[in-house]
């Protein structure tokens, strides 16, 4: 079987173009019956079984052995999306929609928002990957108390993210005593990182009164500790979608492999960020990802960017067998949202 793409005619064009769109919807191996009926073609059966014969050779279709139909292969599915598939885009009243589950916010959350909002649309596994991590700088740590020994971290960077911690102290501290080490933290330290100040802090100790070091400690440890947990190369959501998917859940070991590359995420991230190089949509189709654990599936990603920037991508995972003309607009729509959310945020 060729990987090559050779040139089709018309009548071969048409005939592959039905068949692969009555096997995504079907899911079953297509005959010639039913490429007589669906293609608008006047052609014999006779005629229409030389031409998957032709297709079959060049490796575009594929005849599953109990079945007398054809099936696509991952060659047939590329000239497919190059060639033969028309994209609409999406209405726009259906884009306002999705706009409201994008609203400018916390940027970790935007990028857990837009995973979710690309699991739910295509019912596959939505994956967004995190602009490069830049070490966070402090603009301001407050502290609230709540109750006699937890008080409430609270730590702004200058990116725009809050993060909120618990402190367990072994004493309680009043609100002129939060105040105050608030007010420390943030005329000596705003404007750089945590682990800086972690190191600063350990260094000037004595200097501080001994009732208040514990305090600073403690705060220090949680923010290096807050930034490290939200340091993820991407965020994923919807994998058990997967389960219910049949081309998928058809072969086990398969899909524990996938489950296995989405737990390791250094090769899935070195396919995930050619997206990042790249303008538009991009489809990964089998094998064409490098990665023997995406056989049977497609990737389809797109770049978001601030400012012109490209920050990270955005897609989804699913099996090949996929509506591309439904996922394609979802995925690019989705990264246009998340750019315009983040935009604002600026």
């Amino acid at each position: 079987m060729s990987n090559t793409m050779h040139p089709l005619d018309n009548r071969s064009r048409v005939l592959l173009k039905t068949l692969v769109e009555h096997y995504i919807t079907d899911g079953q191996p297509v005959g010639s019956r039913a490429l007589s009926r669906s293609s608008g073609l006047e052609l014999s059966p006779a005629t229409i079984r030389n031409v998957m014969s032709d297709l079959e050779e060049m490796g575009y279709i594929a005849s599953p052995h109990i079945s007398a139909g054809r099936v696509p292969t991952a060659l047939g599915y590329r000239f497919f999306v190059d060639t033969l598939l028309t994209v609409q885009p999406m209405e726009s009243g259906r884009v306002r929609k999705l706009r409201t589950r994008l609203q400018p916010g916390q940027p970790q959350k935007l990028l857990n928002s837009a995973s979710r909002l690309l699991s739910e649309l295509t019912r596959f596994a939505g994956i967004v990957v995190a602009p490069r991590r830049e070490t966070a700088l402090i603009r301001q740590i407050e502290f609230v108390g709540l109750a006699e020994n937890r008080i409430l971290l609270i730590i702004v960077t200058t990116g725009g993210d809050v993060q909120n911690r618990i402190l367990l102290t072994r004493r309680p501290y009043s609100t002129a005593e939060l105040a105050a080490a608030a007010s420390y933290l943030n005329e000596h330290y705003a404007g750089q990182a945590l682990d800086d100040i972690r190191l600063h802090l350990q260094a000037e100790l004595h200097k501080l009164r001994n009732d208040m070091s514990e305090l600073m400690t403690a705060a220090a440890e949680a923010g290096s500790a807050a930034a490290e947990e939200t340091s993820v190369d991407y965020v994923i959501s919807g994998e058990t979608n997967l389960l219910d998917i049949e081309d998928l859940s058809s072969n086990m070991s398969r899909l524990r492999e996938l489950f296995r590359l989405f737990e390791q995420r250094t090769s899935l991230m070195q396919l995930l960020d050619l997206s990042r190089r790249a303008e538009g949509v991009q489809i990964f189709i089998g094998g064409e990802s490098g990665l023997t654990q995406l056989d049977g599936c497609s990737v389809v990603t797109a770049p978001y960017e601030l400012d012109g920037r490209v920050l990270g991508s955005v897609g989804v995972i699913g099996p090949t067998r996929m509506a591309y003309d439904r996922v394609i607009p979802i995925v690019d729509i989705t990264a246009r949202l998340l750019s315009n959310a983040l935009s604002s945020n600026a």
